[in-house]
């Protein structure tokens, strides 16, 4: 009998992020990751309609972009359909409460604030692709237990 290995399913993440440095950490991060596959845009609207075109898995967003908002970003994507259902984690330097409650309020499914440590972005990036309805098997539903709150939305600060 012959065995082979199936390699696990890649998952698509897209990273939306002006700002130079954190694109660039936050994209060799993930590339450095067998099961995903990176996606990336240095401006919003562009990562909007690559989301839209792409359908990832999961979308990691700074909240400071150079042509649009973050919430703004955020927004489009939530009025979408097609993108709607895909969970969108923020990463911000804004790391006052009420900032972090308003992106939370908004639709973000995480909100990480700067500086943020690695394996913050990567844990809530394997949650959150656990999350997206779509990953979701029969008789497979997102763990109950790893979430805050029934949206599993969660604060992250330093």
């Amino acid at each position: 009998m012959i065995y082979q290995s199936v390699p696990p399913p890649h998952r698509v993440v897209m990273v939306i992020a002006s700002d130079q440095a954190n694109f660039q950490l936050v994209t060799q991060l993930i590339a450095r990751r067998d099961d995903l596959k990176l996606l990336a845009a240095t401006q919003g609207k562009p990562g909007v309609e690559m989301t839209s075109a792409r359908q990832p898995d999961v979308v990691v967003m700074d909240t400071s972009l150079s042509d649009i908002g973050g919430l703004e970003a955020l927004k489009m994507l939530r009025d979408n359909f097609s993108t709607s259902h895909i969970p969108v984690i923020a990463l911000s330097s804004d790391a006052l409460q009420k900032h972090i409650d308003q992106g939370l309020k908004a639709g973000f499914y995480r909100y990480l604030t700067k500086p943020f440590r690695l394996m913050d972005l990567l844990d809530a990036i394997d949650e959150a692709v656990r999350f997206n309805p779509r990953n979701i098997g029969p008789g497979l539903s997102p763990s109950n237990s790893a979430r805050g709150d029934a949206l599993g939305r969660h604060a992250s600060s330093p």
